[in-house]
């Protein structure tokens, strides 16, 4: 008994430390407050990958205002991205736990628990890689960025900064890309499209997108967002406007373009 106290104290005491450790490395979160980050891990890591590829960096990414993004975008990524986000405090501990559950069940990591501020944190500051590490640095940013910023900040950021297709990053560049339209005028729709993408965003597979369009209309309805008339007219909805393979990703000048690539949910 008392050896075992021992190892729980050392292990307690190893954590602790490497909290400590690992707090005086991040940045300076308040700085957020006012100002907008001009790059993320996730876009410096996607240069990268381009330039491996013997091919230079190219984004496209305009920022705009919270009160400049539709309300259809805000609400549908919410019902399926995070839908404790305004209750939780970076972390939804119910969704963490099971995860972990299955995720040990089935030696594997089998179930993401990403809150919005957790995606956010990976976003900014850290790889998509899967470990154990990774997913608890991610933990203690997301509450390190909850303590500092407001609710309408971290998704204001979120929606500025996510990634939404090879090149693409936020929802006014994404919403030009897929809609030619300003992401103020998306409709319920289309913003449920865009929804879509977040989990899997450089995978234009059009039946597994129109899948999960069509779950999140259904979950915007269960919720009394939209109406039937208006939920039903939005099922028959076409996916983009236009076939995927004709919505090109962008490219630096006198590149060809690149074919979109499947990449695998973090």
């Amino acid at each position: 008994m008392i050896k075992g106290l021992l190892l729980k104290s050392f292990a307690v005491s190893l954590l602790v430390g490497w909290g400590a450790y690992e707090y005086r490395q991040w940045p300076d979160l308040s700085s957020l407050k006012k100002t907008n980050p001009k790059t993320t891990a996730m876009m410096e890591l996607r240069d990268e990958e381009r330039r491996q590829k013997g091919l230079r960096p190219a984004r496209q990414q305009i920022w705009v205002s919270y009160g400049a993004i539709s309300e259809h975008l805000k609400k549908a990524i919410v019902v399926s991205e995070d839908a404790s986000f305004y209750s939780h405090r970076g972390v939804d501990l119910y969704e963490l736990k099971e995860a972990l559950k299955k995720d040990w069940q089935e030696r594997k990591f089998a179930r993401g628990a990403s809150t919005l501020t957790m995606q956010l944190a990976r976003n900014l500051y850290l790889s998509p890689s899967k470990s154990p590490l990774r997913k608890l640095r991610e933990v203690v940013i997301a509450w390190q960025l909850e303590r500092a910023l407001t609710k309408r900040r971290i998704f204001e950021i979120y929606l500025n900064v996510v990634e939404w297709g090879d090149g693409t990053y936020g929802a006014e560049a994404a919403s030009r890309r897929y809609f030619s339209k300003p992401a103020a005028d998306l409709t319920v729709e289309q913003a449920a499209s865009l929804a879509a993408l977040l989990p899997n965003p450089r995978n234009l597979r059009e039946k597994a997108v129109l899948q999960r369009r069509n779950r999140i209309l259904t979950r915007l309805s269960q919720v009394g967002y939209i109406g039937m008339e208006e939920y039903q007219r939005s099922l028959q909805a076409p996916l983009f406007g236009r076939p995927p393979e004709t919505i090109a990703p962008p490219v630096s000048p006198e590149e060809p373009d690149e074919m979109l690539e499947e990449e695998p949910e973090a």
